[in-house]
């Protein structure tokens, strides 16, 4: 049975996926989601009903980070999983914690007319992208001289960040962070992984 993937194009966390499954060589049927009417296949068998979620034989797995490592382990060509654990770990918890609610805070600025965007940017600087930049000078990829599976997580936030104001990023003193975000959006993985699909409904054979 081949893995079903439940995936929505521009949601971070499936991109992230989206990318292990595809380096690790794993063919999956891919079923684009409508947000606003989401399957009851993807409910049933996950009914959190957020995206991404694996489906194999014998399990769901519906978290990214852990699809990320399920792919890893039947396939890792270029040692994606040689990161420090402890590293990796706490680069994990700041961008999944701290640094996504800021970045819902700069991306929905009308879901929170109390707060002073430039206050937001601060944060979002202090909390992750000032570190981010610091280790970038100094390393090519966030774990070291080679890109792993948290230069591949992490990725899809800046992104999204960078994307909601492209020059007032431009314009911030990151150019480390820059190049490397350049780099990720050029390459082939990332270009092979944003094919447009059309919505697929329950009712699609």
């Amino acid at each position: 049975m081949m893995p079903i993937l439940y995936s929505y194009r521009r949601c971070p966390y499936a991109m992230r996926a989206r990318m292990a499954l595809h380096y690790a060589g794993i063919v999956v049927e891919h079923r684009e989601i409508s947000l606003r009417e989401k399957p009851q296949s993807m409910l049933k068998v996950s009914p959190k009903g957020t995206v991404p979620v694996l489906c194999l034989h014998d399990r769901i797995i519906d978290q990214s980070i852990d699809i990320i490592h399920w792919a890893l382990q039947q396939n890792d060509p270029y040692d994606w999983m040689q990161a420090d654990p402890m590293f990796a770990r706490g680069w994990m918890e700041k961008n999944d914690g701290p640094f996504k609610k800021i970045l819902d805070q700069y991306k929905y600025p009308n879901r929170f007319p109390e707060l002073d965007q430039r206050e937001v940017l601060h944060q979002a600087r202090v909390v992750m992208l000032d570190p981010l930049e610091a280790v970038l000078q100094n390393h090519s990829y966030i774990m070291g001289s080679k890109t792993t599976w948290v230069d591949i997580a992490i990725f899809p936030f800046i992104r999204q960040f960078s994307m909601v104001n492209i020059e007032q990023f431009s314009a911030l003193p990151l150019p480390a962070t820059q190049a490397w975000l350049t780099e990720q959006l050029e390459s082939k993985l990332f270009q092979a992984v944003m094919v447009k699909y059309p919505t697929w409904t329950d009712s699609i054979k």
